[in-house]
C-alpha cells in the first residue's frame, strides 16, 4: 500500500514552488495519497470506533506532510513561493511548530493578495478539515495581529516523538 511516496509525490505545504501539474494529475495523485493515508488510519487504528478519525503512528512522525495532505485533500490552496522565496500564490502553509510533533498552519499571501483578511475565515476552516481528521487544531493570534493554527495530535494520544 502506498502513500504516494514511491512516486515521489508530497503534498503542498505553501512553503514551494507553484505546483507544476496542477489540475486532473495533481487532483488524481492528492486523491490516491490521501486514500491511502486512510487506508493506513483503518488497519493501524482498528480497536477505535471512528479508525479513519485517528492520525496513524506514521502521520506522527510526519506531521508537516500529514497535515498538508489533510488540507490538499480537502481541495484547500496552498500558497507558493518563487526561487528567491517571495510569496505568489495565496493559500495555507504548514510549518513545524514550537512544540515537538505539533505544526503551524498560517494563511499567506503576496503583498496585496488580502491574506490578512482572508484568514479570519480560511484558517477556521482549515481547522474544521484537521479536527475531522482527527487533530487538535487551536487558532491564535500571533505577531502583528496575525492569526495562525497550532495543530498537535489529539489529546492523550502520542505525540510524534521518539519511537
Amino acid at each position: 500500500m502506498s502513500t504516494g511516496d514511491d512516486a515521489g509525490f508530497e503534498p503542498a505545504t505553501g512553503d514551494g514552488p507553484p505546483l507544476p501539474d496542477a489540475g486532473e494529475k495533481r487532483a488524481g495523485s492528492v486523491r490516491t495519497a490521501y486514500e491511502g493515508m486512510l487506508q493506513i488510519r483503518r488497519l493501524t487504528n482498528a480497536e477505535h470506533a471512528n479508525p479513519e478519525g485517528v492520525p496513524a503512528p506514521w502521520e506522527l512522525h510526519r506531521t508537516v506532510r500529514a497535515v498538508a495532505l489533510g488540507l490538499e485533500a480537502a481541495g484547500i490552496p496552498a500558497s507558493a513561493v518563487d526561487a528567491s522565496g517571495e510569496r505568489l500564490a495565496l493559500g495555507y502553509r504548514v510549518i513545524s511548530g514550537e512544540s515537538p510533533g505539533s505544526v503551524r498552519v498560517e494563511w499567506l499571501g503576496p503583498p496585496g493578495s488580502g491574506a490578512a483578511h482572508d484568514e479570519d475565515e480560511a484558517l477556521p476552516r482549515c481547522a474544521v478539515v484537521l479536527q475531522q481528521l482527527g487533530w487538535t487544531a487551536l487558532l491564535y493570534r500571533g505577531p502583528r495581529r496575525r492569526r495562525f493554527l497550532e495543530v498537535e495530535p489529539p489529546a492523550g494520544g502520542p505525540r510524534g516523538r521518539g519511537a
